[in-house]
C-alpha cells in the first residue's frame, strides 16, 4: 500500500458484466472485465477501489450480486460499490459478499430516512453519500440522479447538509461536466462543498495528473478519485489499465510531507 495520507482511488463502472468509461455520463466505452481489472489493480497496489454499476434499470434492477462475489474475491484492496442500492437487506448482502462500504446515490437522494437507517445500521463509515452534480440549462448547478438523467432541481449544498445530517462518512462528489474529460476538477465547488461540512469529500471527475490531485487536496477534498486517468493511455486513449507513476508517487508524497 502507499505511504502517503490521503486516498488516490480508481473509480470503475460497471455495465452489464464489463466495464466501461463514460465521457460526460454518456457514450460509454468497454475498457476490460471487471475481475481482470481488478486484479491488475492489486498489483499496483491502490489505495481503495470503487465499482458503480452503470447498467440501465431496463436491464438489471438491483446489484449483481454474483459478480460482485467474484471480484471481491480477487480484490486485495479495500472495496466501495455503488448502483442500484434501495434497501437495507441489499447493504448487508453487499457487505457479507466482502465490500467495505457502499456508495448511495439516487435512493440517498429521495428517501433520506433510508440513508438515515442505512448509516444507523451499518455505521456511518460503512455509508458514503454520492453527488452528482451538472449544469442545467440555465447554468445553475444541480443534483442530479438516475445516472445523471433526472435533474433534482436542489443544489449540491442542500444535498450535502442532507447527507451530514443522516450520518454519512463520506461523501463522493461527481463533476458530470468534466466526468471523462479529464480538463481537471470543479475546484470551485470542491472548496465550497468541503468547506460546508465536517465530512471527508472525495473529488471525482475530471482529473488528468496528479497536478489535478494535488490541486483537489489543497482546495480541500480529503481523497481523489478518478476514470479515465486509470483506463486510458496516450492522445488516442487506447485502454490500459494503470494506476501512479513512481515520478507520481513522489509528486504526492512531495506535496503532503511539505
Amino acid at each position: 500500500m502507499s505511504s502517503w495520507r490521503k486516498r488516490v482511488i480508481p473509480v470503475l463502472l460497471l455495465n452489464g458484466e464489463g466495464l466501461v468509461k463514460t465521457v460526460r455520463f454518456k457514450n460509454a466505452k468497454y475498457v476490460g472485465d471487471a475481475v481482470n481489472s481488478v486484479k491488475i489493480f492489486n498489483d499496483k497496489e491502490v489505495d481503495e477501489i470503487a465499482i458503480i454499476d452503470i447498467t440501465p434499470l431496463s436491464t438489471r434492477t438491483e446489484p449483481n450480486f454474483e459478480l460482485l462475489k467474484d471480484i471481491t474475491s480477487e480484490c486485495f484492496s479495500p472495496l466501495s460499490y455503488g448502483g442500484k442500492i434501495k434497501s437495507i437487506n441489499q447493504i448487508r448482502k453487499i457487505l457479507s459478499i466482502g465490500v467495505e462500504k457502499v456508495i448511495i446515490n439516487s435512493a440517498a437522494i429521495e428517501d433520506p430516512e433510508f440513508l438515515h437507517k442505512a448509516c444507523l445500521e451499518f455505521g456511518s463509515s460503512t455509508i458514503v453519500g454520492s453527488i452528482d452534480l451538472k449544469k442545467d440549462i440555465f447554468g445553475r448547478t444541480r443534483v442530479y440522479t438516475s445516472n445523471g438523467m433526472k435533474n433534482t432541481g436542489r443544489t449540491p449544498m442542500e444535498v450535502i447538509k442532507q447527507f451530514e445530517e443522516c450520518g454519512v462518512g463520506e461523501i463522493l462528489l461527481n463533476s458530470i461536466d468534466r466526468d471523462g474529460t479529464r480538463m481537471g476538477f470543479d475546484l470551485d465547488m470542491i472548496n465550497l462543498l468541503s468547506k460546508s461540512v465536517t465530512i471527508p469529500v472525495i473529488a471525482c471527475g475530471g482529473a488528468n495528473d496528479v497536478d489535478d490531485f494535488i490541486l483537489a487536496l489543497k482546495n480541500g477534498a480529503s481523497a481523489v478519485a478518478a476514470g479515465s486517468k486509470f483506463v486510458f493511455n496516450g492522445r488516442h486513449n487506447a485502454v490500459l489499465i494503470t494506476y501512479l507513476s513512481e515520478d507520481e508517487k513522489n509528486k504526492l508524497l512531495k506535496y503532503e510531507n511539505r
